[in-house]
């Protein structure tokens, strides 16, 4: 085919392709209807997102089909951001436990020439676990000062004779409840840190035993 004529062709492609792009940009864009769970009305549908249900739950559903098109989860709080980080904690060190133990027990003796060596293995381990500590400490002191913070607007509410509102004795519930769950998460990371401390133990008599055995005469 001679060149001309190549491009002749083109021509007319080019012009189909940049006509199709064109109409898949003017093309409007697919209508949603949004529901959500309301407090007060319940079940609520409209085509129109209100501004206050943005970092709330809800499904989106298609105008022409009804079809489920997507749903979008409820922004989390702080206290939920702060178990979520406890449990990516709680992750890393569960998979730094089993790293190490794959390594002691595999080559102890043909990778550590002392104690020293050895117990440098758990220093990940042993600090994953502190910083879990110390920061589950921080929630449980942030938390109970924030508590003592409104229960103290309580009181001064019931001193006056007024009424506890009912916002600031549902915010009292929730924050004793955090405060009762990062209080038992403290109590666990710190089990955790005196278990730790024991598997350590119990991994150095090992390697003391094997070093024993391994020796002339062991």
């Amino acid at each position: 085919m001679a060149a001309s004529t190549f491009k002749w062709l083109l021509v007319p492609l080019a012009a189909a392709a940049l006509t199709a792009t064109a109409a898949t940009q003017d093309a409007p864009k697919a209508k949603k209807l949004y529901c959500w769970n309301d407090p007060k009305s319940g079940r609520t549908c409209s085509d129109a997102l209100p501004p206050e249900q943005v970092n709330n739950a809800r499904d989106e559903f298609s105008v022409n089909s009804g079809a489920r098109v997507g749903a979008v989860n409820a922004a989390m709080t702080a206290e939920e951001r702060a178990d979520a980080a406890a449990a990516q904690a709680q992750a890393r060190a569960d998979q730094a436990a089993i790293e190490t133990r794959k390594r002691t027990e595999q080559a102890m003796l043909l990778s550590y020439a002392s104690e020293g060596d050895l117990k440098r293995v758990f220093t990940e381990r042993t600090t994953l676990v502190d910083n879990s500590v110390d920061t589950a400490r921080y929630n449980v002191t942030s938390m109970r000062d924030a508590l003592v913070t409104k229960l103290q607007m309580a009181g001064d509410a019931e001193l006056a004779g007024r009424p506890v509102a009912a916002k600031l004795a549902d915010e009292i519930r929730q924050r004793h409840s955090e405060l009762v769950r990062q209080q038992s998460l403290l109590l666990s990371f710190q089990q955790q840190r005196t278990q730790l401390d024991g598997e350590v133990e119990d991994t150095l008599q090992r390697y003391r035993a094997m070093k024993t055995a391994a020796q002339p005469g062991g």
